[in-house]
């Protein structure tokens, strides 16, 4: 049985219409993205809940099996060379656990966004695009596709149509920009919407960042 995730939330306002779902990166947990939430709250057309979970903690061979959060292992610094197959699958079904409890707390899917950064955008990715039921939004920030082999035969219908948002820092030495443009191309001769974005960074997100992903939510939030 897949075990719920760990998670805080952050209501921007009373009664939350919609719910942003954000993964952290690896060794870092829910707390990271949760500064960004009043920038963002201000562009979005409706109170909106955000749900950061935590990963699990887990040795991560890259890093000499060091325990620490992580959605998978890492084996190299080859990081989109020999992937944890069963670790991806693993995160993701812990993902769609936790979409399923918002959903039952009245956040459907078409109300959700699913947003990641770095690794947690890897599983943003993978989970969305196999998700039966259309989500609002994929926001993927300086991460890549996992397993993009298995898309096209595992790819849900319902989230074809669904936009996507990836940025990516031209100086990123954790996952160099050419990993993410080559999914935001394998996305697109799938037929994905995806908006793409590069800002002059290391690995990371900056303000410009933040205010290009908040006019998003917000215009896909309000449709």
């Amino acid at each position: 049985m897949t075990q719920p995730l760990e998670h805080l939330s952050v209501d921007t306002g009373d009664s939350p219409e919609d719910c942003i779902v954000w993964l952290h990166g690896l060794g870092a947990d829910g707390h990271d993205f949760e500064p960004v939430v009043p920038q963002l709250a201000a562009m979005l057309p409706h109170a909106t809940r955000f749900v950061f979970p935590h990963a699990p903690v887990r040795p991560v061979t890259v890093n000499n099996g060091m325990r620490m959060r992580a959605w998978y292992d890492i084996a190299s610094l080859d990081i989109a060379g020999r992937q944890d197959e069963a670790g991806i699958h693993e995160a993701t079904d812990r993902v769609e656990a936790l979409l399923a409890a918002q959903a039952r707390q009245g956040f459907e899917p078409g109300r959700t966004v699913l947003a990641g950064f770095s690794q947690g955008g890897a599983i943003a990715l993978h989970a969305g695009l196999r998700h039966e039921t259309r989500l609002a939004g994929l926001l993927a920030l300086s991460c890549y596709l996992p397993l993009h082999d298995a898309l096209s035969t595992e790819a849900a219908p319902a989230n074809r149509e669904t936009p996507i948002f990836m940025a990516h820092g031209s100086q990123d030495p954790v996952v160099p920009q050419v990993l993410g443009e080559r999914s935001r191309d394998c996305l697109r001769e799938h037929g994905y919407r995806v908006a793409w974005h590069s800002y002059p960074v290391p690995h990371g997100v900056c303000q410009e960042e933040i205010r290009d992903i908040g006019e998003w939510l917000g215009g896909i939030l309000a449709a």
